[in-house]
């Protein structure tokens, strides 16, 4: 019987060529945008990424991208509140959402940044898929469970990827899988498939590679 959300396939021998292409060209830095107003032209196709602080955001963007300090890392939760939009050649962009589920924010920063965030999410059309990160290690918690509301509400297709699975054993991963298809399964907007990574050891970084340059 096939379970609901499996773990995405390795992508054929095509599939994942096309994905090593895409992101075999230049990626830089385009910019920080802080309001909707400084949104680049939604001239291209764009994938976005969040996640809960230190969940491994950056260190999955690098390990996409093949650079190893394209996106930074703060120490400091909830310190990046900018929206940032990186070119992948002159066909895609990546978007690097600020975490999430910060303490130390101040209120008025953590509002803004929701306003924006909710802003972003609902009136970009040429947002594809956003890629939600949940720490291997821990599964849905209950700050993720905002964001996927808040992406149901937008209509916005999300896929859930699991980081840092080099971090568990099988059997802790397993339960860890039940659980994510567990809260999956109440949000209409997420997609039928989970990858599960390991930025460190390279894992699920070809699959999803392949997965972003077959979006259309």
């Amino acid at each position: 019987m096939q379970l609901p959300f499996p773990v995405a396939d390795a992508p054929d021998a095509a599939t994942a060529e096309r994905g090593r292409l895409l992101f075999a060209g230049e990626t830089e830095f385009l910019k920080g945008v802080v309001a909707m107003d400084g949104l680049p032209p939604a001239d291209r196709l764009e994938v976005c990424f969040a996640g809960r602080s230190n969940v491994g955001k950056s260190s999955l963007i690098n390990a996409l991208t093949g650079r190893k300090a394209l996106a930074r890392a703060s120490n400091t939760p909830g310190r990046t509140q900018e929206i940032n939009f990186f070119t992948l050649g002159d066909s895609h962009y990546l978007v690097d959402l600020p975490g999430y589920g910060y303490a130390e924010a101040p209120l008025p920063v953590v509002q803004k940044w929701q306003r924006l965030l909710k802003a972003y999410l609902s009136g970009r059309q040429t947002l594809r898929r956003a890629f939600v990160l949940i720490d291997a290690r821990h599964g849905v918690k209950a700050v993720d469970e905002e964001i996927l509301t808040l992406l149901d509400q937008s209509a916005v297709t999300f896929q859930a990827v699991l980081t840092k699975a080099d971090k568990v054993k099988p059997k802790d991963l397993e339960n860890v899988l039940n659980q994510v298809r567990g809260a999956l399964s109440k949000h209409p907007a997420s997609f039928p498939e989970i990858v599960v990574t390991s930025s460190e050891k390279g894992d699920g970084i070809e699959t999803l590679r392949a997965i972003i340059a077959t979006l259309e």
